[in-house]
């Protein structure tokens, strides 16, 4: 519905803005509800502010890292929700030792300046300290502040808002520094603000417990198949038949590395036996017909690839790709067929309407006594993310077929080690639910005090 608004000419020479988003009702809503309490600006609380503008670094394909040392690199991309993914890209060493600034500090809040806007995260005690942060994203320790309060008040509904109402409208959005150092913080009491920060770390500890979880399924299962610290190694030389050729109809040197045999192999020699994935699962085929307004939608970067969380955002109609046509369903096994050795697989866990999913995605659903939960496990482990490269489809980026899955060998794990998995996963994902209804309600406290003043 078409909205209008009045601003006086003052209000546009002071701000030097005239794009009607800065001056949305509920932005002035919130600049009036805060100039009933105490506040100060951002860069109050900032200590050793920093965006860093890198020249020539580029994220390494998975082999090139395998042969360069490397450093992490944290893109606006690697945060989800309030956490930071731990599987990262890699960059050259060289950039660690060029731009010393954009090394990442625990405590640092992250806020995405450059693309979308709208990512705010912490670094968390345990996160690895060999990464680079993105040229998208302001770093800053805090000072004066909880660095936890202040990451939920940039999240809240108000926090958020001031945040997109300095996003200038260009080509590709942006918050130039400022900007984001003038948005009011609120000063709200001291014991509140440990209230607040309580409740941030317990919920981190939920989701490292969840993490640690999902590290423990994987282990029962490679130490079930015997494959503990299992390496398949690349060899420069090697050799193949013209039958082979024939049979599979490849004539690219890498589809017969012999280390793709070897883990062929290794599935097959498990004692409970093996199968393909069609003979386990069935595929999610079902289409939508995309006749509403909104709809609940998950790209492969929704996918947290060291938990499995899935984010579903919401999205208009006209903004859904062309292959985002899969409708989704609760308990789907959601596999990557991009990048797969990224690892971009979980299961939705959660009830949503109009669910929609990129075509990026095999979709798999339970149809025998084989648990979903086993099955990304399997496919999550670093010799497995590697068999799937065989069947890149030679693109500028490694791509798979739906075919390449579901032909996919897999081992018959026994019944009470597929229990004891599922268990974990479960107890894992409910860690994870946990902790983000703590985050909620932590948000909801900073609005309602802000709103009681």
């Amino acid at each position: 519905m078409a909205q209008i608004s009045i601003i006086k000419k003052s209000d546009i020479s002071e701000a030097r803005r005239f794009d009607a988003e800065y001056f949305k009702p509920e932005y002035l809503y919130t600049l009036n509800l805060l100039n009933r309490i105490d506040t100060k600006p951002l860069n109050y609380f900032i200590k050793d502010g920093y965006r860093v503008v890198y020249e020539n670094t580029e994220i390494l394909t998975n082999e090139v890292s395998k042969k360069s040392k490397t450093v992490n690199f944290l893109q606006a991309s690697d945060l989800l929700g309030y956490y930071l993914k731990d599987e990262l890209g890699k960059v050259k060493y060289a950039d660690w030792e060029r731009y010393p600034k954009g090394r990442i500090r625990v405590g640092e809040v992250l806020i995405e300046v450059k693309g979308n806007t709208e990512k705010v995260a912490i670094v968390p005690e345990n996160f690895n300290q060999n990464t680079l942060i993105s040229g998208t994203l302001y770093k800053f320790l805090p000072k004066n502040i909880s660095g936890e309060f202040l990451l939920i008040w940039l999240t809240t509904k108000y926090g958020k808002g001031l945040k997109d109402r300095l996003r200038r409208n260009v080509a590709v959005h942006f918050i130039g520094k400022d900007d984001l150092y003038n948005i009011p913080v609120p000063i709200l009491p001291q014991s509140f603000q440990l209230q607040i920060e309580k409740t941030v770390k317990t919920a981190h500890q939920k989701q490292t417990q969840s993490k640690q979880l999902y590290k423990e399924a994987e282990q029962l299962l490679l130490k079930e198949l015997g494959l503990v610290n299992y390496q398949p190694k690349q060899q420069l030389f090697f050799e193949t038949t013209k039958k082979e050729i024939d049979e599979a109809k490849r004539f690219d040197a890498e589809y017969f590395q012999p280390k793709y045999a070897e883990i062929i192999k290794k599935i097959e020699n498990y004692e409970g036996g093996f199968d393909v994935v069609k003979n386990q699962f069935k595929q999610n085929k079902t289409l939508s017909k995309k006749d509403k307004e909104f709809y609940n939608y998950i790209e492969i970067s929704d996918v947290n690839i060291s938990n499995g969380e899935i984010i579903a955002n919401k999205i208009d109609i006209k903004d859904i790709p062309a292959n985002g046509k899969r409708k989704l369903f609760k308990n789907d096994l959601l596999i990557s067929k991009v990048r797969p050795y990224r690892g971009a697989i979980s299961f939705i866990d959660f009830e949503k309407e109009n669910l929609l999913g990129s075509g990026a995605f095999t979709v798999l659903q339970e149809k025998t006594e084989y648990k979903k939960e086993v099955l990304m496990i399997f496919l999550r482990t670093s010799f497995i993310k590697e068999l799937l490269l065989r069947y890149n489809c030679g693109t500028s980026y490694p791509v798979i077929k739906d075919e390449d899955i579901l032909n996919l060998k897999i081992p018959l794990i026994k019944p009470q080690i597929q229990t004891q998995i599922a268990d974990k996963i479960k107890e894992s994902h409910k860690l994870r639910k946990e902790s983000k209804e703590l985050l909620e309600k932590a948000k909801r406290k900073v609005e309602e005090e802000i709103e009681k003043e």
